[in-house]
């Protein structure tokens, strides 16, 4: 069957590099040639969060290490701050964790504003709090320079970052701004197949991660670090996957981080202009949107036509290309357009042409 090339939130397109290096030849994953593998892309990993800390590779869905982490490090009461369906889960993980939780909730399409956690942390009640950057199914991009900026006065809460679409296509520092779990899947801005988790834990998080009981065994962060001194991982990985990771990493630095950052920037611009330009506007409220994919109110404009979303995803699928026709409670009153990844200007002006026929036909 002929290719249909991703442009929804995820899975993205996965280049043909990639794919090769996925399937290298198999090594043991106790032998040295997995330690010598690790250690290699290590050093690359701590210069893309820019970490001193060991990063920790996790055979599992981003999900994975968002239960462990609160299973490591909530003690007292987490805050899940919430502004659409992924944000959203948190607080339904929490409690099925059987973690004391309460629910910050915006409505979709608004950011989490630093006030807000504010107001909650002010209260002493809290120990942790969790919080998706780039949230999928609105587009908003919540600011976490502003968010991270409350740990000096709350040093002994946790936050917990969720970055699983703006890893590596936004510049996150992760000590500078004093996180304490960072986590993310490959399979969004990585352009990686599903089934591996890159996180990284602060010592803080480490320490009380140790003093935790009941924290688990599968995500059990003293573990990940005990195995990460000696560039292992506590469990059996996927060795293809992480093939695949050393592969793009020397994409990553090939490009040049500042130049990969500014090419995300741009290309969300495009969308955007082009959204714009056929008389739409957008779902996340002005200045909050996402960088690595465009979430688009279907006849937005007081008076437009609304379009059949499924007949334009038709349309464009025919042409060989996948679009998202919204999720959750704003499927079919929205659709999602991902830049992230390897697209260039070229490929994005490829899914333009695409659309502007898909439109046509409308």
């Amino acid at each position: 069957m002929p290719h249909v090339k991703l442009h929804i939130p995820g899975p993205v397109e996965v280049s043909q590099k990639t794919f090769k290096a996925f399937c290298s030849p198999m090594i043991g994953h106790r032998g040295q040639g997995f330690k010598d593998l690790y250690a290699k892309i290590q050093p690359q990993l701590q210069q893309l969060l820019f970490t001193k800390q060991l990063v920790y590779l996790s055979t599992s869905s981003a999900w994975g290490v968002m239960e462990g982490a609160v299973r490591n490090v909530v003690h007292k009461k987490v805050l899940n701050c919430m502004c659409g369906a992924f944000s959203d889960k948190w607080f339904d993980v929490s409690k099925k964790c059987g973690k004391e939780a309460e629910a910050l909730q915006v409505p979709w399409g608004s950011p989490i504003r630093a006030e807000q956690i504010d107001a909650r942390l002010a209260t002493g009640q809290f120990d942790a709090l969790t919080l998706i950057h780039n949230e999928t199914s609105t587009g908003v991009m919540s600011p976490l320079e502003e968010i991270a900026a409350l740990k000096k006065k709350y040093p002994d809460v946790m936050f917990i970052v969720d970055a699983v679409s703006s890893m590596s296509a936004i510049k996150i520092e992760f000590d500078r701004l004093d996180i304490d779990v960072l986590l993310a899947g490959t399979q969004k801005a990585f352009a990686m197949p599903p089934g591996l988790a890159v996180f990284v834990c602060s010592p803080a998080a480490l320490a009380k991660a140790a003093q935790t009981k009941d924290r688990g065994y599968y995500f059990d962060f003293v573990e990940f670090q005990k195995n990460a001194e000696q560039s292992m991982t506590p469990s059996t990985p996927s060795i293809g996957h992480v093939y695949a990771l050393a592969s793009k990493l020397e994409d990553f630095f090939a490009e040049g981080l500042d130049a990969r950052f500014a090419r995300h920037k741009k290309l969300s611009q495009m969308t955007r202009d082009w959204a714009a330009g056929h008389g739409f506007n957008f779902f996340p409220e002005k200045g909050y949107e996402s960088v690595t994919l465009t979430c688009i109110n279907n006849g937005a404009k007081p008076g437009g036509t609304v379009m059949d979303v499924a007949k334009l995803q038709k349309s464009v699928k025919d042409q060989g290309f996948l679009i998202d026709g919204g999720y959750g409670k704003i499927k079919g009153t929205t659709f999602r357009l991902s830049n992230m990844g390897d697209e260039t200007e070229a490929t994005m002006r490829e899914l333009y042409t695409a659309l502007d026929k898909g439109l046509k036909s409308q």
